[in-house]
């Protein structure tokens, strides 16, 4: 009888993960070794603060917050965003994820001048200048290139 190959088995913590990666269309949403590391250290935190006497409550927030550790915004996320507030004329709401999907790789060089997985990044002045660069940037790309 042949064996199947079993998938990675992945904790609460894990599929968690995953779910959120690949929703938010983070780059680690592939990498399994992320997911489980950071997983790991989510039960550990857990494990920990329940011995310290956290309610289930407190500890299960300690363990969401160190599984999600920079990971507050999404480069997709925040064009995503982007497209729907500003441009919602110009790209229907059906293209807007392909438009999105088509757009984030150009625009990598712009996202990498900023720490966007700060927790408090949506609070501060770098957020609305990422934001002015990016809505000129899909401006720029729609008088272009059109929005198909």
């Amino acid at each position: 009888m042949k064996k199947r190959k079993q998938p990675t088995d992945l904790s609460y913590y894990g599929l968690y993960l995953q779910r959120y990666l690949t929703e938010n269309h983070f780059r680690q949403a592939s990498d399994m070794d992320f997911i489980q590391e950071r997983a790991m250290l989510a039960a550990e935190v857990f494990e920990h603060s329940r011995r310290e006497g956290c309610s289930v409550f407190g500890s299960q927030e300690l363990a969401m917050q160190e599984l999600t550790r920079g990971l507050h915004l999404s480069p997709y996320s925040m064009l995503h965003t982007i497209v729907e507030q500003e441009f919602e004329r110009e790209i229907p709401v059906p293209r807007r994820e392909a438009f999105t999907a088509r757009l984030l790789p150009l625009l990598d060089s712009v996202f990498s001048i900023y720490d966007i997985g700060d927790g408090d990044f949506e609070s501060g002045e770098d957020y609305e200048n990422l934001y002015a660069e990016l809505t000129g940037a899909v401006a720029l790309y729609i008088r272009d290139y059109g929005s198909i």
